[in-house]
């Protein structure tokens, strides 16, 4: 699926989060705070746009995702960037080999959430973190309902005008829905070995930060 629309990706993500995936994206980086000789993991990294913020930094960033067809779009337009193909599930790096673990709306597409978690925390070194950006639940319950709206009816027609295969879309708004609010995502970090768990939220809860450490 994410081949398919992996050549108008972030032009799509544009449009869809209304232009607010850029500011989400800074926060991000902002979590992870990134230094010079460090090196960090971006998982579900698509294009390399996660990524990119983070080699700015001074560090380095090893973008991975499972999609072929995103890691091909993204060694076009940031050749200096490394990308690896790679399962969250699976993850082809030695154990304690990064300083931290990223990923941006990609956890909720991996078959097994607790399964990615643990992964993730292998190959993190002990004191590194890990941050989590995803969709969540909307703080305030009267918002919820037209948000729940938007992602049923608006999300598949604003994709129809921007996306390469705007039949994807409907699984996108499908997939948030069906996706653990901000306390029951914490305390899955915390029982895949993650410590001090906290999150944010991000445009009233439509997007939460988690970070931990491992």
């Amino acid at each position: 699926m994410f081949d398919r629309v992996a050549a108008r990706y972030d032009l799509a993500n544009d449009v869809l989060s209304l232009g607010q995936d850029r500011a989400w994206r800074d926060l991000v980086v902002e979590a992870v705070a990134p230094r010079p000789g460090q090196l960090i993991l971006d998982l579900a990294a698509g294009t390399g746009t996660s990524s990119e913020p983070f080699e700015r930094a001074g560090a380095t960033v090893v973008a991975t995702d499972l999609s072929l067809g995103m890691l091909r779009v993204g060694k076009q337009r940031l050749p200096h960037l490394s990308f690896v193909a790679g399962d969250a599930l699976r993850l082809p790096y030695a154990t304690d080999s990064f300083d931290a673990v990223t990923i941006s709306f990609g956890l909720r597409n991996v078959e097994n959430t607790a399964a990615a978690l643990r992964e993730m925390h292998r190959v993190t070194r002990p004191g590194g973190v890990l941050v989590v950006c995803e969709f969540s639940t909307p703080t305030w319950r009267p918002f919820r309902a037209v948000y729940s709206n938007y992602l049923v009816a608006a999300i598949p027609k604003l994709a129809a005008l921007v996306s390469s295969n705007p039949a994807a879309y409907s699984y996108l708004a499908e997939s948030i829905q069906a996706w653990p609010d901000q306390p029951t995502l914490a305390a899955l970090l915390s029982d895949t070995g993650w410590r001090d768990v906290a999150w944010r939220n991000l445009s009233q809860g439509i997007v939460a930060l988690h970070r931990a450490s491992a």
